[in-house]
């Protein structure tokens, strides 16, 4: 699909994920409009890159819907993606009701909006992975498989997925498509890394902090596993399934898990280790002696939908996931200009990706 000045609407566009995703459309020639909240950290990917130079940015709450609504109809966008969310597990633990309120009436909120702009075709809403009901097992979880929640966050993030089922059945029902033209999906991944990510309690930004410091990063769950991908690997599912909306329609308005290959799960000590010896200077880690809140220690997606029917499979193994990520804290660290650096990443990796599907559908 051809982005060239397409419109698009981008909530989250100050957040991690989200600045990434903004840069990337820019770098398409979308007209883009962001709305969120102002950068949920004081040192952030917003301000690093300049995610605003190249969009509208609307600095506004998800929660008031009055003004998203007349945002959205004013701007009048085609294709939605919707980021704006509260992100972290610990801190839902803290604000339960805040969290609530922005992943779940915030998505309601967004989702009425569009019903109330004609000119929106294609709505990409992005949840989680800990959407699923986890059951510790081996196993890698599907989109038909039941969804659920332990703590505050990933059970606001089954909501999510159920506000966006209930819109999608009384609103903008595949068997009406032809009066509302609205083709709804949702999107789960799981822990993604990559440059800018200045998250309370994550673990690649506290190594990042810890080792440009000189400090020991001390880490949690030291065996617990989780599926590692770079931030631009969902980001290119979240594109694909948009573009298969807007040209398809609901077809493809569905579910999607967007993860990591099976081999580049690993436990975080493995990854702190990486990441100590990417960083170099005697950079290294210690366990943290004090109880920790209930997190998941397995949880797999099962991609095989998106590789057969999308097309979509992961490009970058952990390792050199891991590599990127720390030349860009490093590039950082060195006071290089971060938006040419971080586009520059977002170029490369859209070499590897052009060469990949050249490689699986060569010319005739």
């Amino acid at each position: 699909m051809n982005w060239d000045g397409k419109r698009v609407f981008l909530t989250g566009h100050t957040g991690f994920k989200g600045g990434w995703l903004a840069l990337w459309l820019q770098l398409q020639r979308c007209e883009l409009c962001g709305y969120s909240l102002g950068p949920p950290t004081t040192i952030n990917l917003f301000e690093d890159a300049s995610v605003a130079r190249g969009m509208r940015s609307v600095i506004g709450d998800i929660q008031d819907a009055g003004r998203l609504c007349s945002t959205l109809a004013e701007f009048r966008p085609e294709v939605v993606f919707h980021l704006a969310a509260q992100p972290l597990v610990r801190r839902s633990y803290r604000d339960p009701l805040g969290t609530y309120a922005t992943n779940v009436l915030g998505t309601a909120n967004l989702l009425e909006a569009v019903r109330q702009t004609d000119s929106v075709r294609a709505v990409v809403v992005v949840t989680s992975d800990k959407c699923y009901e986890n059951r510790e097992w081996d196993w890698s979880y599907r989109e038909n498989d039941r969804l659920g929640g332990y703590e505050p966050y990933s059970s606001s993030k089954a909501c999510a997925e159920l506000i966006v089922s209930a819109y999608r059945n009384s609103f903008f029902n595949p068997t009406d498509y032809q009066s509302h033209g609205v083709a709804l999906a949702s999107v789960r991944a799981g822990n993604v890394i990559g440059g800018g990510d200045w998250a309370e309690d994550r673990l690649v930004p506290d190594s990042m902090r810890a080792f440009a410091a000189g400090h020991p990063v001390c880490i949690r769950n030291p065996r617990a596993s989780r599926p590692w991908q770079h931030v631009l690997e969902p980001l290119r599912g979240y594109l694909v399934v948009a573009q298969s909306l807007y040209e398809k329609g609901t077809l493809y308005g569905e579910s999607w898990n967007f993860g990591p290959d099976p081999s580049d799960t690993r436990p975080v000590e493995w990854v702190v280790r990486k990441l100590a010896a990417a960083w170099g200077n005697g950079a290294r880690f210690e366990l943290e002696k004090t109880q920790q809140p209930h997190e998941a220690q397995n949880l797999n997606l099962d991609c095989s939908k998106a590789a057969a029917r999308l097309r979509w499979r992961p490009q970058l193994h952990l390792h050199q996931a891991l590599e990127t990520t720390v030349d860009w804290y490093r590039a950082k660290l060195h006071g290089e200009e971060m938006r040419a650096f971080t586009c520059k990443q977002i170029q490369h990796y859209g070499n590897l990706t052009d060469t990949s599907a050249a490689s699986e559908n060569p010319e005739p």
